[in-house]
């Protein structure tokens, strides 16, 4: 009976270890392909803001159309109160001129002050969803104090504060084109109406390839992780040759994502020249232009590391420059 008894658990046991085991090694696999902490800053809205520039205009009832406010003469004013008869066609036509002058010098004043009128900007206006990454040696660690700065001390909130945001981050991967490796660029065009979609979906993939987010300012909410220790092991510090072999095999990833109105093309990169240029384009978009923007970097903590093969796990689609 007894023998009988071990002859049945032994298979359910190997059975147990089997699938234990297997279970084991595929949850080491998904902690191994998380990367390292990531800082994130952002901020926008989809919504055109009201602090955009733009001559309201008004329906004139009757036939007369939409036309310009803001004083001066025009067509639904004038048709009225002269007629096309009457003896008055010397100053009919004085005062049509006068009305048509006015006409182009109101256009002339709104193209050239950049002023943008309501009815230009519906739920099917164009949108530019960009994303540009950038992949550097982890010698390049300056970079990362410079993007903790810009994290704790952007305005996230003003159209003004977001295009600095991009410029800054922007002059500061310009200023560290010795230690460029990967890089690679995209812009998908959306109406007003699904741009907000299409820029979470690309944000919520970038963050969820960190293992934890270290440092956000988003919508001017700051917010840091406690510091965790980092320290290399005592092998390592025996041998400092070692921990400058290993650094070589480490990277830093930033991402900058943009959704600006209106049609936003950078270049597909291909070269460091390819990335110099997507990067002046990127960080000169003026801030009424912008609707939404993130900067995404790992790692962000001190002392933590993103090796060639979380590169390759969750950056596969970037590019040698």
């Amino acid at each position: 009976m007894h023998k009988k008894l071990q002859q049945t658990i032994k298979p359910l046991l190997k059975i147990f270890l089997a699938l234990s085991l297997v279970l084991t090694l595929a949850l080491s696999h998904a902690d191994g392909a998380l990367a390292a902490s990531g800082g994130r800053i952002g901020g926008g809205s989809f919504r055109v803001p009201s602090s955009r520039g733009y001559t309201p205009r008004t329906y004139a009832p009757g036939g007369g159309g939409y036309y310009p406010g803001g004083g001066g003469f025009g067509f639904p004013f004038l048709l009225p109160l002269w007629g096309i008869g009457g003896g008055f066609g010397g100053i009919f036509t004085i005062l049509i001129f006068l009305a048509i002058a006015n006409f182009l010098l109101q256009t002339f004043r709104r193209v050239s002050g950049g002023e943008i009128e309501a009815e230009d900007y519906t739920t099917n206006s164009p949108v530019s969803v960009t994303r540009l990454q950038v992949g550097l040696l982890a010698q390049a660690r300056s970079l990362q104090t410079e993007l903790n700065h810009i994290a704790e001390t952007a305005d996230t909130n003003s159209p003004e504060g977001r295009a600095e945001i991009l410029q800054e981050a922007s002059l500061a991967l310009l200023r560290h084109p010795e230690y460029w490796v990967y890089a690679g660029s995209g812009s998908q065009q959306a109406k007003l109406n699904s741009a907000e979609a299409q820029f979470n979906r690309l944000s919520l993939a970038e963050r969820s390839k960190f293992s934890e987010e270290t440092l956000t300012n988003v919508n001017n909410q700051l917010k840091a992780a406690l510091a965790k220790e980092a320290l290399p092991a005592t092998d390592e510090l025996d041998n400092p040759t070692r921990l400058i072999t290993e650094g070589a095999g480490e990277y830093i990833i930033v991402t900058l994502l943009a959704a600006t109105l209106g049609k936003l093309e950078i270049p597909v990169i291909n070269s460091s020249d390819d990335l110099r240029q997507a990067l002046r384009q990127i960080g000169s978009l003026p801030g009424d232009r912008l609707l939404a923007i993130e900067v995404l970097w790992t790692p962000q903590s001190e002392g933590d590391t993103l090796t060639s093969d979380d590169v390759l796990a969750n950056y596969s689609d970037l590019r040698l420059v």
